[in-house]
């Protein structure tokens, strides 16, 4: 039984997350403590307990604590699941982080897998669905996994009620590794503000401060259909797209605060990347983590990819993969908004 703390570094749910995957993929058990221990409320809250209970149904695992406040779990997995689940993660808790627990050992399953998730699909304290559709999943089919979504329903925070599904096609002998070291050749850039049971206006009031700021032009702003019951929501999406990889940017509207407000946020995101020449932005560096040490440790050589930023979140996240997989992650400084994490097969 492998022993997690649950409060070390970013102390969040990253690591009950990452500790869930990697259980199912190695086999290994796993006592999760402390779990959330440096979060206002500690424990498992309801989007944490969806996260567990998906994995127990995708693993027949053995569980014990997987109740709300619990700061303990004890988790033994089964054989692995695939085929079709169904999900509902209940208010706004989002169907992203479900995907991202799940994922990893779908992705090397001996069969192809359909899921249905229910609830939050733009949360601001989770990967959007738009994320991981443009940014995150590309990357996954370079390695050898192809996964397509669709988004049924919109889910904003905090109301939820979206609905997404996820078609997983296992990545035909084994992950490929490969280096993400320079984005390419520069593509398309757009700006997005989707708006539900929220006024035109404040979009294009969005839209309108980003493109002075950014020098774009009308043809990259726009503004999709949403449902308007799917609402009240308001999600600001950059769409930053290159030869080799493509990132998003997002910010949330909210009562109180102003579209000015909601721009100026996104802007920060969008210009910390611009200052930088590497791959990956803070975020999509913490998503890569799990699938470039997967990859690493099947294809037995190494590969890397480059990031602007490197958070306590991702350092936790490679903290954790290092418990389970006989790789090593090592993180070094490029430049003042470079940084390189490069994983290698452990020497024993």
């Amino acid at each position: 039984m492998l022993t997690i703390d649950g409060s070390t570094g970013e102390g969040g749910g990253q690591i009950l997350r990452t500790s869930l995957s990697l259980s199912m993929i190695t086999g290994q058990p796993v006592r999760i403590e402390h779990i959330r221990a440096r979060r206002p409320k500690p424990g498992l809250m309801r989007q944490h307990l969806a996260c567990v209970l998906a994995a127990q149904a995708m693993s027949g695992a053995q569980v014990s604590g997987a109740e709300l406040g619990s700061q303990t779990l004890v988790f033994e997995p089964g054989a692995l699941r695939p085929g079709e689940h169904a999900f509902a993660i209940g208010s706004a808790g989002s169907c992203l982080l479900v995907l991202q627990t799940v994922l990893p050992a779908l992705m090397l399953a001996p069969a192809p897998s359909q899921l249905k998730l229910s609830g939050g699909t733009h949360n601001p304290l989770a990967p959007t669905f738009h994320f991981v559709e443009r940014a995150f999943l590309p990357q996954l089919a370079r390695l050898g996994v192809k996964v397509e979504v669709t988004l049924r329903r919109h889910g904003f925070y905090p109301a939820g009620g979206g609905e997404m599904l996820a078609l997983i096609e296992p990545a035909v002998g084994g992950l490929r590794p490969f280096d993400l070291l320079d984005r390419g050749a520069v593509g398309e850039a757009f700006a997005e503000s989707l708006v539900a049971a929220v006024p035109r206006r404040v979009a294009e009031r969005e839209l309108s401060l980003l493109k002075d700021a950014l020098g774009w032009d009308e043809g990259q702003l726009r503004v999709p259909n949403v449902r308007q019951n799917e609402g009240p929501g308001n999600a600001l999406i950059a769409t930053l797209a290159f030869e080799h990889v493509t990132e998003v940017f997002t910010s949330f509207g909210e009562k109180s605060v102003s579209s000015e407000q909601v721009a100026s946020r996104l802007l920060r995101q969008v210009k910390a990347y611009q200052d930088s020449t590497a791959a990956a932005g803070p975020y999509l560096a913490d998503q890569l983590a799990l699938p470039w040490a997967l990859a690493v440790h099947q294809g037995g050589q190494a590969a890397a990819y480059s990031c602007s930023e490197i958070t306590e979140h991702t350092r936790t996240n490679l903290d954790v993969i290092q418990r389970f997989l006989p790789v090593v992650a090592d993180v070094t400084r490029e430049g003042a908004h470079r940084w390189r994490v490069a994983w290698t097969p452990h020497q024993t």
